[in-house]
């Protein structure tokens, strides 16, 4: 039957009292219940879920819920006796971290304060003032948005120790969205105090706390052990390769396909298939993402839905900012080709800008890259063991969303973009030059922005540039760069894809060698010299386009200013 889909909705109770469309996922209650593991953090990408079920775990075992049991009734978890007597019956404490998106360590930090004293107040029907020692009252006047950090990182553990006295039993504590924190802070610059903060806080709640009988973290990363976690031996870590709690976020081809027949858009699987299939957690493939197939269920339109919920901030400045290899990889992704990378499931933020790995790793988690296949853990020089995944954007909503991203990089740009590439087209070189000056001059500086920035190697800004050209001219041309043909290996070339249309192109950068060269003039006869020498045209000609039908360009840089000759 036919029902309301509501967008939106993370209040379990509220999705299901409104009998609104609603995917069964209580077996992770049982699932969970039955590990027995101490603290489990589990990872999955933004949109999957998460929230929804920490609302059903909290409103499954929390006294503030107790006798209200019928709101799971029908549903699987409440086919079992055993569980059913479970519910309602220990003190929880639930928070979430979600709205934690501040642009500086201060306000981050009294975010999070304001809300572990918001959670106190929840957690007050529970307590009982003459169970409470005056310690104790004294220290929950302390909790406020302004308490100092001993406090602060006590918080928790002493509100786990004041519900475990009034309720005679041990706390179950729900922390969503533990790493949202953790990515503004490295986006932002305030990384090294946001980790030494959390760490003592995570330490308390969740390693020395006698008075914690469970407790389940949600995030999207798995921020390193060192960085967060030290000494937290009794944590269980789910990632997406990881077999547990497969099904229990996202929804099963099975599901959705029943969801598409119950809603009358049964004609559009191989769409759907096509647009948001592509998640894999443990060994379960087809994996679809909930906010996407909602938001489907509710319009019958396709649309980036998930890829656009996000600023993609931080996987835009990782790509932005990388060196050539990131994005000549990046390049491949976005012709649907597959990068081979080694995957370390334990995201070190201080090594994004260092490790192409941890990128690739972050991508990964994050549900922008999907796994193909995997080889055998090599061992490097040093002992180090790594496995080499095949990875590819997960679906057409990614890579969508990877062609939006791109074009965004060249936003400040505007107009100039895109009639230097229509000036490109036409062979246009004194207009190619005077946009080409004022794109650079835009846009320069926004590629270059790494630990070690430095305006005489502009890799980083033409190399973005080419991936620019790739995304603009996809539909025209097979771009490539860095590719053997002739001698050695041209910058970039721009194949046809209709010869009746249009000529091929070869480009070639260079920036000027002072020590050689008296001019960028010079610079740019060197480059196309290098074109000629090299016979970087080898392979255009083997494929049978004409040597006349052949541009090729020489891109001299000095700093900002560029110079292109023919």
């Amino acid at each position: 039957m036919k029902k309301t889909v509501a967008i939106g909705i993370q209040d379990f109770e509220e999705l299901i009292t409104s009998n609104c469309f609603y995917i069964d996922k209580t077996d992770f209650i049982r699932e969970w219940w039955d590990s027995r593991d101490k603290v489990t953090l589990i990872t999955r990408p933004r949109r999957f879920g998460k929230t929804l079920n920490m609302s059903m775990l909290e409103r499954f075992f929390s006294m503030a819920y107790a006798r209200r049991g019928s709101v799971f009734q029908g549903l699987s978890i409440w086919e079992g006796e055993g569980y059913r007597q479970l519910q309602g019956t220990y003190p929880v404490i639930s928070l979430s971290f979600a709205a934690v998106k501040e642009q500086s360590f201060t306000d981050a930090r009294r975010k999070i304060c304001q809300i572990i004293a918001l959670q106190y107040e929840e957690c007050a029907p529970l307590l009982d003032p003459s169970k409470l020692t005056e310690q104790d009252l004294a220290f929950m006047g302390r909790v406020t948005v302004d308490m100092d950090n001993v406090d602060a990182s006590l918080s928790l553990f002493r509100l786990s120790k004041m519900l475990a006295r009034c309720c005679g039993k041990k706390v179950i504590i729900l922390l969503d969205e533990y790493d949202t924190p953790m990515q503004e802070a490295y986006v932002n610059g305030y990384w090294d105090e946001m980790a030494a903060f959390t760490r003592t806080v995570f330490n308390a709640t969740f390693k020395t706390n006698p008075w914690l009988e469970r407790a389940v973290m949600t995030g999207i990363t798995r921020v390193s052990k060192e960085s967060v976690f030290s000494d937290l031996n009794n944590l269980k870590v789910v990632t997406t390769t990881s077999k547990e709690y497969a099904t229990a976020f996202g929804f099963t081809e099975q599901e959705v396909f029943a969801a598409l027949d119950a809603q009358g858009l049964g004609g559009e699987k191989e769409g759907v298939k096509k647009w948001y299939d592509g998640f894999t957690f443990g060994d379960c493939p087809d994996i679809y993402n909930p906010w996407s197939i909602l938001n489907f269920l509710d319009t019958g339109q396709f649309d980036a839905y998930w890829a656009n919920t996000s600023s993609n901030s931080l996987v835009s400045k990782l790509v932005r900012e990388g060196g050539r290899n990131i994005k000549e990889k990046f390049e491949d992704l976005l012709q649907s080709h597959t990068l081979h990378a080694a995957i370390d499931e334990q995201i070190v933020y201080s090594q994004l800008e260092q490790d192409e790995g941890a990128i690739w790793s972050l991508l990964l988690a994050s549900g922008y890259l999907k796994v193909l296949s995997y080889g055998q853990y090599e061992v490097d020089v040093f002992g180090d063991a790594s496995r080499q995944y095949q990875l590819a954007p997960t679906n057409l909503e990614v890579r969508k969303m990877f062609r939006s991203m791109v074009m965004s990089w060249f936003a400040p740009a505007g107009r100039d973009y895109n009639d230097f590439v229509k000036a490109l087209l036409c062979g246009d070189i004194k207009s190619m030059n005077a946009y080409m000056n004022r794109v650079a001059l835009r846009t320069f500086r926004f590629f270059d922005t790494g630990k070690h920035p430095s305006l005489s190697e502009p890799e980083r800004f033409y190399h973005g540039f080419v991936l620019g050209l790739l995304v603009d001219l996809g539909g025209r041309y097979t771009l490539t760069s860095n590719r053997e043909s002739g001698f050695g290996r041209y910058d970039v070339m721009l194949e046809p894809r209709d010869l009746a249309k249009d000529d091929a192109i070869l480009l070639e950068f260079k920036v000027i060698d002072e020590t050689e060269e008296a001019s960028l003039a010079d610079t740019v006869q060197a480059a196309l010299k290098q074109i000629q020498e090299k016979q970087y045209a080898t392979s255009l000609i083997a494929k049978g386009i004409p040597q006349g039908r052949i541009h090729a360009y020489g891109f001299a840089f000095q700093g900002k200013t560029v110079l292109i000759g023919a």
